[in-house]
């Protein structure tokens, strides 16, 4: 039996699912630069919000409600705002910090709305590759607003038809739906526009928001900065975008993408400089590991099968494994990936996310906000990895089957004495109640023998076995293992122990699979759409709090430091190989086995 939600819940029905209720009083503070975020704040509440000259007209939909502005922070005259019971104008307040906003009923109703979306650094390989076909497989699906664009902003000089030529050669369709997809793909190309601007430049962003305006007419704007750009200039754009391209009457909400920072206090830094402009809840910090099917099924799996729930602690789970591994080099970004190494651009990032999902307790509701409360509290739980509990490696040359492939140093753009490692291993620990004691080991690297991410559950032996002389004196042969594997060929299975047919008394390790190719017709969602949709419609559970992310860094920046003070050389491995053999000396440490190193099915 299948239990279905709404495919592509609309804006109001997910900010009616993750909003609190509308209350009669509330304090707003907002600075001249944060005019918009008076809005935000409104529509949270229940007010309807209007355009005017001075900013955006704020009418509370309940007559009762009030509107309180708080001033300054350092004791400033507060002002209230109260609406008399009917036939009222009007009227206007002003405090220090918050200055001619004109206060109006709803003008005959509710308005429509539009959403823009801008890909910043549109001609970048990750818009076109990424953000620009998840958009119109959004729209394909039908699960973009009625009224919505699409412009690309990048210092590269390019017409309306470059940008939409240039984006038609990445955009597929759906396998199940093909009979109409060239149509789609015109009337997605037709919502496309491109302005050409300077990242730094607050006058260029003046132009896009003209541009922006003529399409948004009179309807509610709502707006989204996605930022496919470096991070030395986020705050450029962030800074021009928020005083020059912001909505006046509806939300504003910006992209981050990853890295966040190199290190604890450049990422403190970064936090700072965009809170300078935005609110917490307008900053989308995006991993896209967390938009994978297999990661946003890892707490349905948990929370709503009671097989797994009483199992998911000390007492049944000997070790957790987080494994990440790509068959190929740095080929085309070695001088990008050599200012952050494989520890800050995958460790730090995906895999300890996907482990703070795993080990957090259960949350009090689905919301947002439980989920990551959840999360900051594993994340605290743990101490700062140690350098005994980690092995660095990188890829040398190696020739196969007549194939020469070059080593990390041999790629041009990388310093010929660089030790940035393209491979990590980690042994991590939780010091809670469910985890004390359970080593939670990681690895991933680059150029090793095949292409995967997944979970590894392994459980402990089970005591006073009466088929242990059935295995020899290898009992990690009989121990189950649950595994999720994330990428590619995605699949959940369980690994059991079971009896031969026959006569003799022969046990054979065999697995319980849910393959998802064969249980579902369906093609999966990219992660870049799941999080797309989820920051236009304000559901936050996928994305990083700075809170999180301050914890994320305070385990790996000792490390991080320690490595490159005492220029730890990597150990070198063969491309394609299995990585370091200290790898396997680090989980022999801990009496475990890496689980991928058997044979697999």
């Amino acid at each position: 039996m299948a239990v279905s939600f709404a495919k592509c819940p609309s804006t109001s029905q997910a900010r009616a699912r993750s909003l609190p209720a509308p209350v009669s009083r509330f304090w707003v503070h907002v600075r001249d630069s944060e005019k918009w975020a008076v809005g935000e704040v409104s529509r949270r509440r229940g007010f309807s919000v209007l355009s005017s000259k001075g900013g955006s007209a704020i009418a509370p939909v309940d007559p009762s409600n009030k509107l309180e502005d708080s001033g300054t922070q350092h004791g400033a005259n507060k002002t209230v705002v109260e609406t008399p019971s009917s036939n009222w104008t009007p009227t206007v307040f002003a405090s220090k910090e918050f200055e001619n906003i004109d206060v109006g009923p709803p003008a005959g109703g509710e308005r429509e709305s539009t959403v823009s979306i801008t890909v910043v650094g549109a001609s970048g390989d990750l818009a076109k590759k990424k953000i620009f076909p998840a958009l119109f497989a959004l729209y394909y699906e039908g699960c973009l607003p009625k009224h919505f664009t699409v412009f690309g902003y990048a210092r590269s000089k390019m017409t309306d038809a470059e940008l939409r030529e240039m984006v038609s050669r990445t955009l597929t369709c759906r396998i199940d739906k093909r009979e109409n997809c060239n149509e789609k793909m015109e009337e997605f190309l037709n919502r496309c526009f491109y302005h050409s601007g300077q990242y730094d430049s607050q006058d260029h962003f003046a132009d896009l928001d003209k541009k922006l305006k003529e399409h948004e007419g009179s309807r509610v704007s709502n707006r989204l900065f996605y930022l496919s750009i470096p991070p030395n200039i986020f705050l450029d754009v962030v800074k021009c975008a928020s005083l020059a391209a912001t909505s006046a009457n509806g939300w504003t909400r910006v992209i981050v993408e990853k890295p966040f920072g190199r290190d604890a206090e450049s990422s403190a830094a970064l936090t700072r400089g965009l809170k300078q402009y935005l609110v917490e809840d307008q900053i989308f910090r995006i991993d896209h590991y967390l938009g994978k099917e297999l990661v946003e099924n890892l707490s349905v799996l948990r929370f709503s099968n009671l097989v797994f729930e009483p199992l998911w602690s000390r007492q049944y789970i000997r070790n957790v494994q987080l494994i990440f591994s790509e068959d190929f080099g740095t080929e085309g970004r070695g001088g990008y990936f050599d200012h952050y190494g494989i520890i800050r651009d995958i460790m730090q990032n995906h895999l300890i996310q996907i482990l703070a999902l795993f080990a957090m307790e259960t949350p009090t509701s689905l919301e947002a906000e439980d989920i990551r409360n959840e999360k900051v509290k594993v994340l605290r739980s743990m101490k700062p990895l140690q350098l005994d509990d980690v092995v660095v490696g990188q890829y040398k040359s190696h020739t196969k089957g007549g194939m020469t492939h070059p080593g990390y140093t041999d790629d041009k753009t990388v310093p010929a004495n660089s030790i940035t490692p393209t491979f990590a291993a980690a042994a991590l620990f939780i010091n809670n109640a469910r985890w004390d004691g359970v080593p939670f080991l990681m690895k991933a690297g680059k150029a090793l023998h095949t292409k995967r991410a997944e979970i590894r559950v392994q459980f402990r032996h089970v005591p006073g076995n009466l088929y242990k002389r059935c295995f020899g004196t290898d009992l990690d042969r009989a121990t189950n293992e649950l595994v999720i594997r994330v990428q590619p060929d995605e699949a959940i299975y369980l690994k059991i122990n079971n009896k031969v047919p026959g006569l003799g008394m022969r046990l054979d390790r065999s697995n319980l699979n849910l393959h998802y190719a064969a249980r579902y017709s369906k093609e999966i969602p990219d992660a870049y759409e799941r999080l797309l949709l989820d920051a236009i419609e304000g559901e936050r559970r996928l994305f990083i709090r700075s809170d999180e992310l301050d914890a994320a860094w305070g385990l790996f920046t000792p490390l991080l430091k320690e490595l490159e003070e005492k220029h730890i050389s990597p150990e070198l491995y063969p491309y394609g190989s299995r990585g370091p053999v200290g790898a396997h000396y680090l989980a022999a440490k801990y009496n475990v086995r890496w689980g991928d190193i058997g044979a697999e099915h």
